[in-house]
C-alpha cells in the first residue's frame, strides 16, 4: 500500500538485529551512554559535485532517524555525510554546535538536514550561516521556538502536533479510553508545539467527559539517562492501571518510553493510541520481540500483520495503535531527496510547498497534506490517521 517500503524495511531489519526499534531497556545500547559520531562517508560514489550532511541522534535517542541517515549513505554514497549529536544534548549543545560546524568546514557540502532538530540547532545554524550564508538547512521534528527557527532554515517539517493534540485524544476514546495519562518531563513541556498539544488534549479530554492525568516522568537526558526513564514507565504504569482501570490510554511524549510503555499497556490490558513519533517501526517490534525473515524483507504488510498478530497472541487486539507512515524516517529520507532537488534546480526557489509534497507523496505512497504553521510558508505541519491493531 506504500511505495519504496522496501528501503524503509531494510533499515529496520538492520535495527533489529541489533537492538530493536527504538531504544529497549533490556539492551547494551541503552545501559551505556552511546558516544558522538563523527562524520562518515561511504565508498560509493555519486556524480555530484556537492555533499548533503545529515545530523540525528545515537541509537539510544533516535533509532528511526539514525538508521534512516545510514540508508541514505547506502543510496547516494559518498554524497552523504553523517555526524550525530551526544544523548545528553541538552547539556552538550557546545557539541551539537560543533558536530554541524565539521560538516559545514567541508566546502563541498551545500545543505544540512537535522533530524530531530533538538536544542542547539538553531546556535548551530548561526553559526554556520557565519561561515557559509548560502548553507541549506532542512529541520525535521524541530524542539525549540518555530518562531525564532522559521527565519533560520529554509525549509522545516514536522508532525502536526496542534493537530494531534484533539486527534489522538478522540481516538483513545473511540478505542474506549475513560481516562488518559499523560507522561511527559518540563523539558518537553517548554516546547511550544508539545506544550500546546498537551492542552489540546486535556481540552477535548473534558469535552468528552475523561479524566485526564499529567504525570512527570525523569528526563532520559538527566542524570539517570535512558534507563531511568524506562524503569519508571514499567514500575509506574501498572501502579497507575491498578489504581484507574484498564480503560486507561497511555502516551508519552519521549521516544526512549515507547518500548517499555506497549509491554506495560499490553500486561496491564491498558489502551495505547499512538506513539509520540507514530510508526509501525517505532518500538512495536521491539517490545514484541518480531523479528523479519529473510524472505519478508520489504513487505509492510508483513510487518504490520506480524505486530497485529503478537499483540492477538497477548489478548490485546484493539488496543493499541500508531500511523501507517514512519514518520521519522520519511522526514530524513524527505530531507535529504529535497536539498538534492534544489541543489540541483528542480525546485522553484529555496521553498517549494508543491515540490516537497511531491516527494512526500513519492516517499508515503499516497497523498500528504502538508499545511503551513502560523504566517511561516516554510515551516510544513503533516498529519495522518490512525490503523488499530
Amino acid at each position: 500500500m506504500f511505495k519504496k517500503m522496501l528501503v524503509l524495511l531494510l533499515a529496520f531489519v538492520m535495527v533489529f538485529s541489533l537492538i530493536g526499534c527504538g531504544p529497549a531497556e533490556d539492551v547494551a545500547v541503552d545501559d551505556k551512554e552511546v558516544e558522538t559520531e563523527p562524520a562518515k562517508e561511504t565508498e560509493k560514489q555519486e556524480d555530484t559535485d556537492f555533499k548533503i550532511g545529515i545530523m540525528t541522534g545515537t541509537v539510544s535517542q533516535g533509532e528511526e532517524e539514525f538508521r534512516q541517515a545510514q540508508l541514505m549513505m547506502e543510496k547516494y554514497g559518498d554524497m552523504i555525510l553523517h555526524v550525530t549529536y551526544p544523548d545528553r544534548f541538552m547539556d552538550e549543545q557546545e557539541t551539537t554546535i560543533t558536530n554541524m560546524m565539521a560538516m559545514a568546514s567541508n566546502p563541498a557540502v551545500k545543505a544540512i538536514v537535522m533530524v530531530q532538530a533538538v536544542p542547539g540547532a538553531a546556535a548551530a545554524i548561526d553559526k554556520v550561516r557565519d561561515m557559509r550564508p548560502d548553507m541549506f538547512f532542512v529541520l525535521g521534528l524541530p524542539q525549540e521556538d518555530p518562531d525564532m527557527l522559521a527565519p533560520k532554515a529554509d525549509i522545516i517539517v514536522t508532525t502536526d502536533d496542534i493537530g494531534r493534540g484533539h486527534q489522538i485524544v478522540q481516538h483513545a476514546y473511540d478505542m474506549g479510553a475513560k481516562t488518559f495519562l499523560h507522561y511527559t518531563f518540563p523539558r518537553h513541556m517548554s516546547i511550544e508545539f508539545l506544550a500546546t498539544r498537551r492542552d489540546l488534549m486535556q481540552e477535548k479530554a473534558e469535552e468528552l467527559g475523561m479524566n485526564f492525568v499529567e504525570i512527570d516522568a525523569p528526563d532520559p537526558t538527566g542524570d539517570a539517562g535512558v534507563p531511568g526513564t524506562q524503569m519508571f514507565i514499567s514500575e509506574d504504569i501498572p501502579r497507575a492501571i491498578a489504581e484507574r482501570g484498564v480503560d486507561t490510554a497511555v502516551f508519552g511524549t519521549n521516544c526512549a518510553m515507547m518500548e517499555p510503555m506497549i509491554r506495560a499497556v499490553i500486561e496491564t490490558g491498558a489502551i495505547f493510541p499512538v506513539q509520540c513519533c507514530p510508526s509501525p517501526y517505532h518500538a512495536y517490534p521491539g517490545a514484541l520481540g518480531i523479528e523479519i525473515p529473510e524472505d519478508k524483507r520489504g513487505n509492510l504488510p508483513f510487518i504490520i500483520d506480524a505486530i497485529t498478530a503478537k499483540i492477538a497472541e497477548k489478548g490485546a487486539t484493539g488496543r493499541l495503535a500508531t500511523w501507517p507512515v514512519p514518520v521519522n524516517m520519511m522526514f530524513i529520507e524527505a530531507g535529504v531527496e529535497y536539498a538534492k532537488a534544489y541543489l540541483e534546480g528542480e525546485t522553484d526557489g529555496r521553498v517549494d510547498q508543491a515540490k516537497l509534497t511531491e516527494i512526500m507523496e513519492e516517499i508515503a505512497g499516497g497523498e500528504v497534506i502538508l499545511t503551513t504553521f502560523k504566517e511561516h510558508g516554510n515551516f510544513f505541519l503533516f498529519l495522518a490517521d490512525h490503523i488499530i491493531f
